[in-house]
């Protein structure tokens, strides 16, 4: 009996597994594949003979002479086309002259077999036609009728040749170990940031006080907010032209002249002796990503702050316990498995993060992270096979991460 619950129960979810697994899945392993392949942009369809029809002369009486121009082409300029032929259905009442001699008459049916052509081939199939009084009893046109044309061409999406030329250009070049280093340091420091604002905020508006629950709801407004809106404000406030942060700081005679906040890469400080350059567009997305999502480890955190119970809190606070150290020593050690699984979802969310940065930059001033690396190889390079590349990395580190965080991640005191 037992055994045949067990059977009936993965018979009942076998679609919704099938479901996950091509919605999960078949992406996935679909970018593995075009990974290892040298796609370009335009290798997303195979080659094709394309054919235009053109009719030189006129026919508007029996007897006028007419030249059918076919002109065809290869759709691509590197992949051969295999068996190629073009075919047309002449109308009624016009006779052929003269044809090319690789196309065959059949009555009004007209074949023109081209073998193999080359990429990039363009050639012009020239047909000598007359007219006679049926096709004008007929009123048909030459161009009522398309040409088809028919041929093979290997695709490099379907293929089964592989290479690792993607990930080895991906590996070798400098630019590529730099892109990886500003991801980690986007990720580690939004992530972190996100975490410490909303443990501040929460840790506020844990306490009962008028207006708390106004306050919870403004709380939430950078993450329910548009980014695009979002963004785009934050771009109008930190404008090194007009905007309202550098007028005041200048106002204020905090600095002597505008700061381009998302347009310098970096500025040079000097810090008890020591001088390094600091990451000005850098940071200032940080920023945003800290300040924009916050809200939800707001929301996990408060929510873990009140199901504490409040008698440890009575005894610390009997036993002379200060704020500080009730945090520390209760608030905190309740707080590290929530805390650890925020930290493991926004590492993921934010090292996948996109539309932040190019609404911000677009990945200029030294804010390129991998997945905007991805679509600047896959569509601004149209190398489609280096930008899966790139996200096959994102997978892989992002895998290894969330590995080593499970075996070593801490849990909730009980």
């Amino acid at each position: 009996m037992a055994r045949r619950e067990v059977r009936l129960a993965y018979t009942m979810l076998a679609p919704t597994f099938l479901i996950v697994l091509a919605i999960v899945l078949w992406p996935l392993l679909a970018n593995f594949w075009i990974s290892a392949k040298p796609v370009q942009l335009g290798d997303l369809r195979p080659a094709t003979l394309v054919a235009n029809e053109r009719l030189r002369g006129d026919l508007s009486a029996p007897g006028d002479a007419a030249t059918l121009e076919i002109r065809l082409r290869n759709s691509s300029r590197n992949d051969p086309i295999r068996d190629a032929a073009v075919s047309d259905v002449l109308p009624t009442g016009l006779i052929v002259t003269s044809a090319d001699e690789r196309c065959v008459i059949s009555g009004q049916n007209l074949t023109c077999d081209l073998g193999e052509v080359a990429g990039g081939f363009r050639d012009r199939i020239r047909i000598e036609l007359e007219a006679t009084v049926d096709y004008f009893e007929a009123g048909q046109n030459v161009k009522d009728t398309k040409p088809v044309t028919t041929g093979t061409a290997e695709n490099v999406l379907t293929s089964f040749e592989f290479t690792l030329d993607n990930f080895r250009r991906i590996f070798e070049s400098p630019e590529f170990w730099h892109v990886l280093r500003v991801s980690f340091y986007y990720t580690i420091f939004g992530t972190v940031g996100a975490l410490v604002l909303g443990l501040f905020g929460a840790q506020l508006l844990n306490t009962v006080f008028p207006g708390r629950g106004v306050l919870r709801g403004l709380f939430l407004f950078p993450y329910v907010a548009p980014v695009i809106a979002v963004a785009f404000t934050w771009v109008v406030l930190l404008d090194p032209f007009s905007g309202t942060l550098n007028s005041i700081l200048q106002q204020m005679g905090v600095i002597s002249g505008p700061i381009n906040f998302f347009g310098q890469r970096s500025v040079e400080l000097s810090f008890f002796g020591l001088t390094f350059n600091f990451p000005v567009a850098l940071t200032t997305v940080i920023i945003f990503e800290a300040w924009r999502y916050f809200p939800l480890a707001f929301l996990f955190i408060l929510a873990r702050m009140q199901s504490i119970s409040t008698d440890m809190y009575e005894a610390a606070e009997i036993d002379g316990a200060t704020p500080l150290q009730q945090f520390w020593y209760i608030s905190l050690p309740q707080l590290v498995g929530i805390l650890a699984v925020l930290f493991l979802l926004r590492f993921i969310w934010t090292f996948n993060k996109f539309d932040d940065i190019f609404l911000l930059t677009g990945g200029a001033a030294g804010t390129r992270t991998l997945t905007v690396d991805v679509y600047e190889q896959a569509f601004a390079l149209s190398n489609l096979g280096a930008g899966a590349a790139v996200a096959v990395i994102v997978f892989v580190v992002l895998l290894t991460f969330s590995i080593l965080f499970f075996a070593f991640s801490p849990k909730d005191e009980v």
